[in-house]
């Protein structure tokens, strides 16, 4: 069992890469703290429970996502509610927004991330069904390997196989024409 007088020398190395990760599974930074915070309190609170010399990293992992289902599930029972304030509000957020913002606005993470990955990339893998989704961004964004990945979604190791072999098709699918497009893959004959 550890001892929760360790929490903060053990689990706070993680924190930029769990935040990345609810940052994927958000795709909004103000959500992707939420997510985060909340699930540093479930682990402070069960790190008494956890067995020392097992995965950290993929128990964190775990408690993050878990913590993500649960409020996108909250998140779809309630209806959406707008204010007559809220819109005004938003409306020149959105303006200020659209003018041009110097890129020292954008966050660190944001930047590498558009640095190196295709807009196109991102958007095929946003547009996959959450379940299909989660696999493949943990197994080929964050490099976790399948038995982590069956820990972290609690789900057998088969299953894990199974939805990142259809995520990866359904990529596959989205992206055929740009990389046809690029000249990434050739012409056939059929076309």
């Amino acid at each position: 069992m550890a001892d929760q007088a360790n929490f903060q020398r053990d689990v706070m190395p993680y924190a930029k890469q769990l935040y990345a990760h609810a940052l994927r599974m958000t795709r909004n930074p103000a959500d992707a703290e939420d997510v985060l915070q909340e699930s540093f309190l479930k682990a402070y609170r069960s790190y008494g429970t956890y067995q020392e010399g097992t995965n950290l990293r993929a128990w964190l992992y775990r408690i993050v996502t878990n913590t993500y289902i649960n409020k996108y599930r909250s998140a779809q029972r309630k209806p959406d509610e707008v204010g007559a304030d809220d819109l005004e509000d938003f409306y020149l957020y959105k303006k200020m927004g659209s003018a041009d913002t110097p890129s020292s606005a954008q966050s660190a993470e944001s930047s590498v991330i558009d640095a190196f990955v295709d807009g196109e990339v991102k958007d095929a893998i946003a547009e996959l069904d959450e379940r299909f989704r989660l696999p493949v961004v943990l197994a080929d964004v964050e490099g976790f390997a399948y038995k982590e990945i069956a820990e972290i979604m609690d789900v057998p190791i088969g299953t894990v196989m199974s939805r990142l072999h259809r995520g990866r098709k359904q990529l596959q699918a989205r992206l055929f024409d740009v990389a046809r497009d690029r000249g990434i893959v050739g012409v056939t004959a059929d076309e």
